[in-house]
């Protein structure tokens, strides 16, 4: 994996007597997913990814979790809920939010929004700019769930570029070294070599899938042999 930077949150030692520092377990104040639909594109994510580095503790995957980090650490200012987002280089654990100031100053790597009618306009607009400017995340990308709309960006000198598909229309995230293309009306990871990254219970029906594959050719084996064997005038079940 690649060395990867975060941007780091300044950390005033003086507070006004006004600002109420909030605990470190604040519980995220994200309002429910659009839909149905929203709601498993978002778990598609997060159990997709965690299944792929099943063997990694140093990320964090979730989804409409707020995220606050305001300057002057308070509760009250300053938050957003990325539909699903990823920090790299951190604690694998789970969390109620995230808190910028107590996680190092870490801001998410990746960011992906689930566009629909009544947010989709300030995910292309306002969170896009707070993304680039503030949070400064390397790669962010939106998709509609219920449509076919599907672009990513790249950060790029202080500076989002969008990132151009592949033959398959397919975006290559950086961050995660991960392709992010939609499958069966899904938004799903693949690897760089196109495999589709595979969900813990797709991952046990492809190993069912490969013994029953072995099992019916193994018995396919035997039956051609019983058969050979009759044909030269041997009695296979007399062996």
């Amino acid at each position: 994996m690649p060395e990867f930077t975060t941007t780091d949150l300044s950390r005033p030692t003086d507070f006004p007597a006004e600002i109420a520092l909030p605990p470190a377990d604040l519980w995220s104040d994200e309002p429910p997913m659009e839909s149905d639909r929203h709601r498993k594109q978002m778990d598609l994510l997060i159990r997709s990814l965690e299944s792929g580095w099943q063997s990694r503790q140093d990320f964090y995957a979730t989804g409409n979790l707020t995220i606050y980090f305001s300057p002057h650490q308070s509760k009250s200012e300053d938050f957003r809920g990325p539909d699903f987002f990823v920090v790299l280089g951190t604690e694998r654990r789970d969390r109620r939010s995230w808190i910028v100031w107590h996680e190092d100053g870490k801001y998410p790597n990746v960011i992906v929004e689930l566009l629909s009618a009544s947010t989709a306009a300030v995910d292309r607009g306002l969170k896009k700019q707070i993304y680039q400017d503030t949070f400064r995340t390397p790669d962010y990308f939106w998709f509609d769930p219920e449509g076919t709309e599907f672009r990513g960006f790249h950060l790029v000198d202080g500076r989002y570029e969008e990132l151009s598909p592949d033959e398959r229309g397919r975006l290559w995230s950086r961050q995660l070294e991960l392709y992010l293309g939609v499958y069966e009306g899904w938004l799903r990871f693949f690897t760089p070599d196109g495999q589709l990254v595979l969900l813990a219970e797709e991952q046990e029906k492809q190993r069912a899938d490969q013994e029953g594959q072995r099992a019916d050719a193994a018995q396919q084996r035997a039956e051609q042999l019983a058969s050979y064997l009759r044909s030269q005038g041997v009695d296979p079940d007399q062996l």
